[in-house]
């Protein structure tokens, strides 16, 4: 292995040298990130700052680092194997090496907006088409529940109605309102 690397000019050493660092360090992100770990925050510039949720798309992270690296030694290693030219290398594996990382800060950008807060927004519930779950007094007169689906989850929530009579389980209900204290109001859906 040694008589091999020694063989090599400095320019293929330099690209063998950056290949298996970046790799094994691409490797090590790959195991992390499968494992739990989250390596991201130690290569995020904003990383400090927690509050900051302007910052959508983050291009110098150290995941994109080392996709960099990766793509660029390897992309640089099979442009020499190949019998290309010192430029025609370095404009290649820097290219393929760019193109890397604006994948892989592409993938993370979206991948970030797909994160849910799980935090229940009664209010997304107006207007929503659901199922008497329990039944619900006529004029307010008793608190029930219905199912609806809110925010893609089906729920069971506390309701009242103005109808003038009660709502009884498995009646279909819309919701017409939302009181300040979470309460839907609901009326017979109409068929």
């Amino acid at each position: 292995m040694m008589e091999w690397f020694s063989e090599l000019s400095s320019f293929e050493k330099f690209y063998w040298v950056i290949t298996g660092v970046s790799s094994l360090f691409f490797v090590f992100i790959l195991i992390s990130t499968f494992v739990g770990g989250d390596v991201d925050d130690v290569g995020d510039v904003d990383a400090e700052i927690d509050a900051d949720t302007g910052v959508g798309f983050q291009f110098f992270t150290l995941k994109n680092t080392v996709a960099f690296f990766a793509i660029f030694g390897w992309s640089g290693v099979s442009s020499i194997n190949s019998g290309n030219s010192t430029s025609t290398t370095l404009i290649i594996s820097m290219i393929s090496g760019l193109i890397m990382m604006i994948l892989v800060a592409l993938l993370m950008f979206y991948m970030r907006k797909l994160n849910d807060s799980g935090t229940l927004r009664i209010k997304n519930a107006l207007g929503g088409i659901g199922e008497v779950y329990t039944t619900i007094g006529a004029n307010r007169s008793k608190i029930g529940k219905v199912q609806i689906k809110v925010q893609s989850s089906l729920r069971d929530l506390e309701a009242l109605t103005d109808h003038d009579t009660d709502l009884t389980q498995g009646e279909v209900i819309k919701v017409v309102e939302v009181t300040s204290n979470g309460i839907l109001i609901v009326e017979p859906q109409k068929k």
